[in-house]
C-alpha cells in the first residue's frame, strides 16, 4: 500500500509562515533584550516608582480602547449589534490577538461573533475589513497632521538606493503575484466591501460611529503611552509622543508577531532613542505600556473568551 500524499491547505499553509517568521522575529528580539538587559532591568526599576496618578490614567484610557474598538465595529455594521456582547467580544480579541500572529486571534473572534450576530461570512469578513481600513485611514491622517505640527520629530534610517529598489520590487512582484493568483476573489472581495462602505455611509450614525471610535482608538492608545512617560519623567511633548507611538506602531504591523510583541516593543524603543529619550526612561516607557494594554488585561481577556465561547457567543 502507498500513503497517499498530505496536502495542507493555503489558509494554514499561511498560518504556519506567519507563525514562523514571528518565531524568527521573536528569536531575534529576544537576544536584543539579552544584549540590553542591564537597561531593560534600570528600566523596570524606573517604572516600579513611576507616578501612580498617571499610570491610573495610562490604565483608564486603554480600557476605553475596547468601547472604542466596539463602536467602530459597530459603525463597520448596519444592523444593531448587542452592545454588551460586542464590548465583551472586542476585550476578548485583544486578548486572542497576543496569543496569534499579525492580528488572527483579534479577526477570528470578531469574525465568529458577528456571524452569531446574525451576518454571513462574507458580511462578516467585509465589515472587518471595512473597520480595518477606516482604521488605517485614520491613523495615516493623524501621522500626516502630527508631522506638520511636530517638523523634524521622525527621524527614519535612511536605506541605500540599491536596498530601496529591491524592496519596491520585492513588493511589486508581491502584489501582482496576489492578484494574479486570485484576480476575481479580489474583485468580488473589493465589490462587497464598497457596497458595504455605501451602506454605511447612508446611514449618518454608523458612519459617524465607525469614524469616530477608529479615531478614539487611535488616540486613547497614544494616549496610555504619554501617560506613562508622564509617569516615568520623560521629558517629551505629549504631541511628539503621540506621532512616535502612531508611527512605531504603524511600521510594527508589517511583521506578523502576536499582538506585535517584540516588533512594536523594538519599534517605540527605537522611535523614543532617537528622538532624544534616555535608553533607560524609553524602556520604563514601553515596559508601562506594555504593562497596561498586554500584561495586566491578558488574562481578564482569555477569562472572558472563555465564557463567550461557553455562551455560544462565539
Amino acid at each position: 500500500m502507498t500513503s497517499e500524499p498530505v496536502v495542507v491547505a493555503p489558509g494554514r499553509r499561511r498560518v504556519y509562515w506567519h507563525t514562523a517568521l514571528a518565531l524568527l522575529v521573536l528569536v531575534g528580539v529576544a537576544c536584543l533584550a539579552q544584549r540590553h538587559w542591564p537597561v531593560l532591568e534600570r528600566g523596570a526599576v524606573r517604572l516600579a516608582v513611576a507616578d501612580q496618578g498617571w499610570l491610573l490614567v495610562g490604565g483608564t484610557a486603554a480600557a476605553a480602547t475596547w468601547v472604542c474598538a466596539a463602536l467602530a465595529q459597530q459603525g463597520a455594521v448596519v444592523r444593531r449589534l448587542p452592545q454588551g456582547r460586542l464590548v465583551a467580544a472586542q476585550f476578548a480579541a485583544c486578548a486572542a490577538n497576543h496569543l496569534l500572529p499579525a492580528g488572527l486571534g483579534a479577526g477570528a473572534v470578531n469574525l465568529r461573533f458577528l456571524m452569531r450576530c446574525g451576518l454571513s461570512a462574507g458580511r462578516a469578513a467585509s465589515a472587518l475589513a471595512v473597520k480595518g481600513t477606516a482604521a488605517a485611514v485614520v491613523r495615516v491622517v493623524l501621522v500626516v497632521a502630527l508631522a506638520l505640527a511636530c517638523p523634524g520629530a521622525l527621524r527614519c534610517p535612511r536605506p541605500s538606493g540599491a536596498i530601496l529598489v529591491a524592496l519596491l520590487l520585492a513588493a511589486a512582484v508581491c502584489v501582482a503575484g496576489v492578484l494574479a493568483r486570485s484576480r476575481s476573489r479580489c474583485r468580488r472581495a473589493l465589490a462587497a466591501m464598497a457596497a458595504d462602505i455605501r451602506a454605511v455611509h447612508a446611514n449618518p450614525p454608523r458612519a459617524a460611529a465607525l469614524w469616530g471610535g477608529s479615531l478614539a482608538f487611535a488616540v486613547l492608545h497614544a494616549l496610555v503611552l504619554i501617560a506613562v512617560t508622564q509617569a516615568v519623567a520623560l521629558s517629551l511633548p505629549p504631541a511628539r509622543v503621540a506621532l512616535l507611538y502612531l508611527a512605531a506602531s504603524s511600521a510594527a504591523a508589517l511583521l506578523p508577531t502576536p499582538g506585535g510583541l517584540g516588533s512594536l516593543d523594538a519599534a517605540l524603543a527605537f522611535a523614543l532613542t532617537t528622538a532624544g529619550a534616555p535608553a533607560a526612561a524609553a524602556a520604563s516607557a514601553v515596559l508601562g505600556y506594555r504593562l497596561l494594554t498586554v500584561w495586566l488585561p491578558l488574562v481578564p481577556g482569555l477569562v472572558v473568551l472563555g465564557v463567550l465561547v461557553r455562551r455560544k457567543a462565539l
